[in-house]
């Protein structure tokens, strides 16, 4: 496979709500409002199956909450599901409060993903969270370098992730180079578990669509990145 910058491209559809304001940690209510909303419609846009049971693939439904504004945002198979139900969305219900849905954007566009001849260097508009119970327990027995190298690897394997999930990734590949500059962990909760996550920016050679999420809980909003142009 040869190096690419802009030659693969995915469906992307992004839906903002820019006259309600919500806070970041509300994502996770945006994705139950419609996941529950929309449960007979498809499994991808709440992760679980008829059966009950967690599709445990890349999420290709992530919800999230940008800036305060609710967005919604689909990838691939899930960039056409949510065109078909953005006509749909007329109200929020969150812990109990109405929102009545005054104005709807949605944008629809083949995105540029994968492999790239260049480093680009990305920023966490989310918390990322790249560690379980697991791995959490390990990171906290680490030195400084120590951790710096697992966090690295963690990111390396979000976006190997990412580009499967997508279509994009290759066994032949070119390797992907990563630097990783981190802010200090903040604390947050996992499964009602203690863990912790964390912002900051990377550089990497590789393109990825603005807002998409990597790590752990990207369909709640954790993780979003933003290209620093």
């Amino acid at each position: 496979m040869s190096i690419t910058t802009h030659s693969d491209t995915i469906a992307l559809t992004t839906i903002t709500l820019p006259d309600i304001r919500l806070r970041t940690r509300d994502a996770h209510k945006l994705r139950g409002y419609f996941g529950e909303l929309f449960r007979d419609h498809s499994p991808l846009l709440h992760n679980h199956y008829e059966d009950g049971t967690y599709r445990q693939q890349y999420p290709l439904v992530q919800y999230k909450v940008l800036a305060g504004t609710p967005t919604l945002l689909g990838l691939g198979e899930g960039a056409t599901l949510l065109v078909e139900l953005f006509l749909r969305i007329r109200e929020l219900q969150i812990e109990g409060h109405h929102y009545p849905v005054q104005a709807k954007h949605i944008v629809h566009q083949q995105a540029a993903i994968g492999p790239a001849a260049a480093l680009h260097r990305y920023r966490f508009e989310t918390l990322w969270m790249p560690l379980n119970q697991e791995n959490h327990r390990e990171y906290q027995t680490l030195g400084p370098e120590e951790r710096q190298r697992q966090l690295t690897r963690i990111l390396t394997n979000n976006i190997l992730a990412l580009l499967k999930a997508t279509g994009t990734y290759a066994p032949d590949m070119p390797r992907l180079l990563l630097h990783v500059a981190l802010s200090e962990p903040v604390p947050t909760r996992f499964k009602n578990q203690p863990m912790v996550a964390f912002g900051g920016e990377f550089v990497a050679n590789v393109v990825l669509p603005d807002r998409v999420g990597l790590g752990k809980s990207v369909a709640r909003g954790f993780g979003a990145v933003r290209r620093v142009k």
